[in-house]
């Protein structure tokens, strides 16, 4: 019999500059790398070169609801332009990931009308990285 893990929503922790988010929305947090970690090119004959690509940007995007009590410390960061740790830990599924060095690309897109829409930080990591724990 195979190994059972579950993954429930709530094992899912998100800290930004020292201080734990809550009130997230819907999609709550995702993480990419911005470029691949290597560009193979084929000459002519066939041969390859595995071209060593050294970009760890990466980008974070955490989804949190209008009435985050957080969403104000989020704003503060995007229009302080301060450097910031930010990391996601999820215990259950053994996986962490972000960084030490982050800001916030631009503030979210906010509209109003007749429900309270999640609002999304796009943060750029410039030394992301991906952890098993």
């Amino acid at each position: 019999m195979g190994t059972y893990r579950q993954y429930d929503a709530k094992d899912c922790t998100v800290m930004v500059d020292g201080v734990y988010i809550t009130g997230f929305g819907e999609d709550m947090v995702s993480f990419e790398k911005d470029e691949d970690f290597v560009n193979p090119v084929a000459g002519a004959q066939g041969d390859v070169v595995a071209n060593v690509i050294h970009n760890d940007i990466c980008t974070l995007t955490l989804s949190v609801q209008a009435t985050s009590p957080q969403k104000a410390h989020l704003i503060r960061l995007a229009t302080s332009k301060k450097m910031f740790k930010i990391w996601v830990t999820n215990k259950s599924i053994g996986e962490r990931f972000g960084g030490n060095k982050a800001m916030i690309k631009t503030f979210p897109e906010l509209t109003h009308g007749a429900e309270a829409e999640d609002r999304e930080f796009e943060i750029s990591v410039f030394d992301g990285t991906i952890e098993a724990i």
